[in-house]
């Protein structure tokens, strides 16, 4: 059926189902949503149920869009929201977009804007004819954040017209008889880089991330190339499960090479995925390395980027519907289940993930409502791969940051900007706070502190316990006084040349460059510092050096010489901090899960992880297992 019939068939189907009085003017797809068009939009908003109804009976998401000539000016909307919303949301800026008919509100609360169960949202329609979008007033200013804002404004009409075009896709008909699920793994199989798959149906080609391999210059990409992927407009739609640059870096390269589609992630990944894109051509830029993209293309990835909720149900593909899940692993990080058909298979494609509670985010999920294959990661797949508790680990760093500060020393920690860094930050200002650890600055720098302004926009996306203390008790712990973000290179050397007791949080995490290098040359030599690593340190490394006892690094000096910088500061090691599963977490996670799936394939992580982890998963819970290798295509039905 053409997609023009389908619309006025679907146009008939609500005329129907409306109450009497209520009428709508015309219907169209935008993404994955079905967008009402109507003259009545005050109608709507007296019965919040009618949307909702509808949505049940055409099992698609719905979405209403008021005709313009029906709206109240932008300046009598403003007067008449302020006196709707209560002033405790201390609303900061109003956007007013007539194509759309939406108002979006930016508010320090969103909650007292939104009201119990959308009943404000439905107020300020039934006054102004706008429909309200709201967003949260960054607590710590992002210029990630604000860009993104105002670049997603300022496109809105070239956006409407991508989403039109991609909801058309999605909701034509299905013309195959065949049915069959396949799975290619291009990049991410028995190594950790450049993760990204295949998924395929006789209708649809859904790429599951699209990461660079950072450490390796020979296999830095994914098999992009080959017939089942190439030429990549074929691609009906690509999913980010999380911001980090082994799953996510080679997106924009995606567009660069005739990729048209969208791109859905959750909205914490979209705007770290910007921040973590921008940085990785401009490391590569100052390092003299190919950049496989420019900023056009990061812009034009987040043009047709989609994001979506966790437990929100939505159609990607004509024969394919998606739900993104809590990971556990790092803001917005999503275990992505794929429902394909009408109940044919169920995939679940785990990305990287916790199964544990730790002081950012609740246990990655593992029940769903249908699952019949898992592809799961195998990071800590060893069988002797296990990491000391969160507890335990906190103590180390407490102990280590106490002795160090109370000999008048300085504590450097290497951290990556995104995860490991706001995790050690909650535990030094708890510490701080209770009196366990001396009242010393905090310094944040390189991208810390921009990744923790994008953490403090998007709290809804952390645990249970800190959500209470940001929402019901006013305590948001990022900013606590004690942290001091390094926001130039004057401070840096103000710093350096000024050594005081105090903790120093900065990029790079494997000191392969960065801020944390310049900290380091300065305080290496005095044995009251400590050098403390929190994170996996990869071979060839200076981490990795320091981590096997050397002594003496090799420094580049001034006009390309080299340095021997003699290493008398405390090296400690806290295991614990990881945003991965460990051994036992990643068999409890998989033994756990609800249902029981019928079979496991395992990636990202070395060959022995990943067979390892394979065959006990058999062995142990009985379950067919395999582990993938790179450019290998499976029939999963």
């Amino acid at each position: 059926m053409p997609i023009e019939d389908v619309l006025l068939d679907l146009k008939h189907k609500i005329e129907k189902n409306l109450p009497a009085g209520v009428t709508i003017t015309d219907v169209e797809f935008e993404g994955p949503q079905l967008v009402l068009y109507t003259e009545e939009p005050r109608k709507f908003a007296d019965d919040g149920n009618i949307i909702r109804n509808l949505a049940k009976e055409l099992r698609t998401r719905i979405a209403m869009r008021p005709d313009p000539r029906v709206l109240a000016t932008p300046e009598d909307s403003i007067s008449i929201i302020e006196e709707v919303v209560p002033k405790e949301s201390v609303i900061s800026s109003y956007y007013f977009d007539p194509d759309s008919g939406e108002v979006i509100i930016e508010a320090e609360k969103p909650g007292l804007v939104i009201g119990k169960h959308g009943a404000t949202l439905r107020e300020i329609t039934k006054q102004i004819g706008w429909i309200p979008k709201v967003v949260r007033t960054p607590p710590i200013k992002s210029r990630t954040v604000k860009n993104v804002r105002e670049f997603m404004r300022t496109n809105l009409k070239e956006r409407k017209e991508i989403l039109k075009s991609v909801g058309r896709k999605i909701h034509k008909e299905c013309t195959s008889k065949d049915q069959w699920v396949r799975v290619t793994s291009l990049g991410g199989c028995k190594e950790v880089g450049r993760s990204c798959f295949l998924l395929s149906t006789p209708e649809s080609r859904i790429l599951i991330d699209c990461g660079v391999n950072v450490g390796s210059d020979e296999n830095m990409t994914p098999y992009l190339y080959v017939p089942e992927v190439f030429p990549l407009n074929q691609i009906d739609a690509v999913i980010v499960t999380h911001a980090h640059l082994d799953h996510q870096g080679l997106v924009p390269l995606l567009f660069k090479y005739g990729y048209e589609g969208p791109v859905y992630c959750t909205p914490p990944t979209r705007d770290l995925m910007v921040l973590l894109q921008l940085d990785y051509i401009d490391v590569a830029a100052k390092e003299g390395k190919k950049i496989p993209y420019e900023s056009g293309m990061v812009a034009k990835t987040l043009k047709h980027t989609i994001p979506l909720d966790y437990e929100e149900v939505t159609d990607i593909a004509p024969d394919i519907k998606l739900t993104f899940h809590n990971a556990g692993h790092i803001l917005g990080s999503a275990i992505s289940h794929f429902h394909i058909g009408d109940g044919l298979h169920n995939v679940v494609f785990t990305g990287d993930y916790k199964y544990e509670k730790t002081r950012l985010f609740d246990p990655a999920v593992n029940k769903f409502p249908r699952v019949e294959t898992v592809i799961s990661e195998a990071t800590y797949g060893n069988s002797n791969a296990f990491q000391p508790s969160l507890k335990d680990a906190e103590r180390h760093l407490q102990m280590v940051v106490k002795n160090t500060v109370e000999r008048g020393g300085i504590c450097i920690i290497p951290a990556f900007a995104v995860g490991r860094s706001q995790e050690v930050m909650i535990v030094l200002e708890e510490s701080i706070r209770k009196g366990l650890i001396p009242e010393v600055p905090v310094y944040l720098d390189g991208m810390i502190w921009e990744a923790t302004a994008i953490h403090a926009t998007h709290p809804e996306y952390l645990n249970n316990d800190l959500r209470k203390l940001i929402f019901q008790k006013g305590q948001n712990p990022f900013l606590s006084e004690c942290f001091k973000p390094v926001d130039s290179h004057d401070m840096r050397q103000k710093i350096i040349q000024n050594p005081h007791p105090c903790v120093i949080i900065s990029t790079s995490g494997m000191m392969n460059g960065g801020p944390v290098m310049d900290y380091f040359k300065a305080f290496a030599e005095d044995p009251r510092n400590s050098l403390v690593f929190v994170g996996y340190q990869a071979d060839g490394t200076i981490g990795r050096r320091i981590q096997k006892g050397w002594k003496e690094i090799p420094m580049a000096g001034k006009g390309g010489s080299t340095e021997i910088l003699k290493l008398n500061m405390e090296v400690q090691v806290v295991d614990g901090f990881s945003g991965h599963s460990d051994r036992r977490q990643l068999m409890d996670y998989i033994k756990r899960m609800q249902p029981r799936p019928e079979r496991v394939f395992t990636e990202h992580g070395d060959e022995k992880a990943c067979v390892d982890l394979a065959s006990s998963v058999y062995k142990k819970l009985k379950i067919e297992t395999r582990a993938l290798t790179n450019l290998e295509t499976v029939r999963l039905l």
